[in-house]
């Protein structure tokens, strides 16, 4: 054998073996979306927060179930590893860490790691703190606490970029990403909103509540809330600069003024559903819309209410909870979700710098 032909074996050789590897050789070939539960500790209320982490995996997903929520992703599956970049995703008032699964999935599925968690005192098993500090103030310290949770995790830390972390939430969600990205909110704002809409239950239902309660300790609602404002700074700041940018569904933002919002230097893309009768979006979204000085975008959802963003529900989960699993006639949630994946998935690749390759 001549000295071309020995190094045509070799090359052949070297291709062969390259081609026999298995998935895992490559750092960035995902088959698949594992998952694990974590607990936060919560710097608000003491005690800790259940969670879980979404991760690219070289094992291929599979159903799993947790209560009524059908994950398409595989417990404790090994991770690729390598540093990814992290989104943090906060649910809705009453909401669940697994609210927002697909998101979550369709996110890892495509080079993230994602984590949720499970606000204290404004979940589905208990939301006894609506309206209070420990919630209006207290959850994005929270997110914060999760972001400082998983970058300390021996496990975890070597799969994140500390350098390329999101948020995205819904709802009291979507509050929460504001907060962490730089809003300041202006509580007695909620006063002023139910003076001119006494009407409204989703908002001046809780209102009276708290003016009930402020009266049994000798205070006016509008005490309560300036008192509330004064410990806007209780656990920290609620700015966490790590984060760089916000994806933000149908938020509560009746309680911004132009300065508040405009203090916000990240990017945000806000997505509202054009009937949504929960939180009316002239007051909520639009209204803080022109102020956002980084607007990445904004879309609205034809015929959509409020619930739209929730997860598609399983069989189970809709004869629990109709009223937020069933969409208006012409509203196809499962396509929705495509589409809402889709531009979250675009706008952090944009925001966070991420090669199209991940």
């Amino acid at each position: 054998m001549n000295l071309h032909q020995r190094c045509a074996a070799i090359v052949f050789t070297l291709l062969t073996g390259l081609l026999a590897l298995p998935a895992s050789a490559s750092p960035q070939t995902a088959s698949g979306v594992g998952f694990a539960s974590i607990t936060i500790h919560d710097p608000v209320n003491g005690g800790t927060m259940p969670g879980y982490v979404f991760y690219p995996s070289t094992e291929p997903s599979k159903t799993t179930w947790r209560g009524p929520y059908e994950l398409h992703a595989t417990p404790d599956a090994k991770p690729i590893p390598g540093a990814k970049p992290l989104v943090v995703i906060s649910h809705g008032h009453g909401g669940s860490d697994l609210g927002h699964h697909d998101l979550a999935v369709y996110l890892a599925n495509h080079g993230f790691v994602v984590a949720t968690l499970q606000h204290p005192k404004d979940n589905f098993k208990d939301a006894s703190g609506d309206g209070h500090p420990e919630v209006m103030i207290g959850r994005p310290i929270q997110v914060k606490a999760t972001i400082s949770m998983l970058l300390a995790d021996p496990h975890w830390k070597p799969l994140i970029d500390p350098k390329q972390i999101g948020v995205a939430g819904f709802s009291n969600g979507g509050y929460t990403s504001l907060l962490a990205v730089g809003a300041v909110p202006q509580f007695t704002r909620f006063i002023s909103y139910c003076k001119a809409h006494p009407d409204d239950p989703n908002i001046c239902g809780a209102a009276r509540q708290l003016k009930a309660q402020a009266a049994r300790h000798g205070q006016t609602l509008e005490q309560l809330m300036t008192s509330m404002q004064s410990d806007l700074h209780r656990w920290g700041n609620t700015d966490d600069p790590r984060i760089k940018a916000a994806f933000v569904m149908a938020p509560l933002s009746l309680i911004f003024d132009k300065a508040g919002v405009a203090s916000i230097n990240r990017p945000v893309f806000l997505y509202y559903g054009q009937d949504d009768h929960v939180l009316n979006p002239k007051y909520n979204v639009l209204h803080i819309a022109p102020s956002i000085q980084k607007l990445a975008g904004i879309k609205m959802i034809p015929k959509a209410g409020h619930y739209v963003f929730l997860s598609p529900c399983s069989p189970q989960l809709t004869k629990e909870a109709p009223d937020i699993c069933i969409d208006p006639p012409g509203v196809d949630r499962a396509a929705v979700h495509r589409q809402i994946d889709a531009d979250a998935l675009t706008f952090f690749r944009k925001t966070l710098d991420i090669p199209v390759s991940h």
